[in-house]
C-alpha cells in the first residue's frame, strides 16, 4: 500500500500553514500559541497512560481524554488567520464560553476530594500528580503565548479564559491524584 510522505517541504522556507489557508512565520506569534497548547495536549498524554493503569484512577483518565479532545479546538482557533475566523465553529473550531464553564463542576468535584490547600505544594508526591503539575506548567505557557496571540489579533475569543480554567483543573487533579501533598513550608 503506497503512503504519501510525512514531509511537504512546504515549511522549509520557514512558514507553516493555517487552518482554513494562509500562511505565517513559524515565529510567530500563532505557532509559538498552538505550540504550547500541542505540548500541553502530550503531556496530558503521558498522565492519561499514567491514569490508564489504576482501576481508582480511572476517572482522571476520561477527564483528561475529554480535555484532550478540547485542546484541538483551541488550537484549530490559534490557528486561523483573522480574517478566516467567520468560518469557526462553536466546540469544533472555536472554543465556546461553554467549554469553559464545563470546566468548573470538574473542578469543584475534584477540589471535594482533598482537605483545602492553601499553601504552596512540592510536585511530585506521586508519579501521576507529578505528571499533571508538568502538563500544569504547559498549560500556564500557552495561556502566556495565547495572551500575547488574541491581542495581536485583536479578537475576542474565550481560548485564553480556557486555557486559564484548564491550569485550575490540572492542579486539581494533581492535588486529587496526590493524596497527601507534600506542602512547601514542611520541606
Amino acid at each position: 500500500m503506497a503512503s504519501s510522505p510525512i514531509y511537504t517541504r512546504s515549511g522549509d522556507d520557514g512558514t507553516t500553514g493555517l487552518f482554513y489557508g494562509g500562511r505565517v512565520s513559524k515565529d510567530h506569534s500563532g505557532p509559538h500559541a498552538y505550540g504550547d497548547v500541542d505540548e500541553t495536549q502530550a503531556a496530558l498524554g503521558i498522565a492519561r497512560a499514567s491514569a490508564s493503569g489504576s482501576a481508582g484512577r480511572l476517572d482522571i483518565a476520561e477527564v483528561l481524554l475529554e480535555l484532550q479532545r478540547d485542546l484541538w479546538v483551541v488550537m484549530a482557533e490559534l490557528a486561523t488567520a483573522k480574517d478566516n475566523r467567520p468560518k469557526l465553529a462553536d466546540d469544533v473550531s472555536r472554543v465556546s464560553p461553554a467549554m469553559v464553564q464545563r470546566l468548573e463542576p470538574l473542578i469543584d468535584r475534584f477540589t471535594a476530594q482533598f482537605e483545602p490547600i492553601r499553601d504552596f505544594v512540592v510536585p511530585g508526591n506521586t508519579v501521576l500528580g507529578a505528571q499533571l503539575d508538568v502538563a500544569r506548567t504547559i498549560s500556564r505557557r500557552a495561556e502566556r503565548s495565547a495572551v500575547t496571540h488574541v491581542r495581536e489579533m485583536g479578537v475576542d475569543s474565550e481560548v485564553v479564559r480556557y486555557l486559564n480554567r484548564l491550569s485550575d483543573l490540572l492542579w486539581t487533579l494533581a492535588r486529587a491524584a496526590d493524596g497527601e501533598s507534600v506542602r512547601a513550608k514542611d520541606v
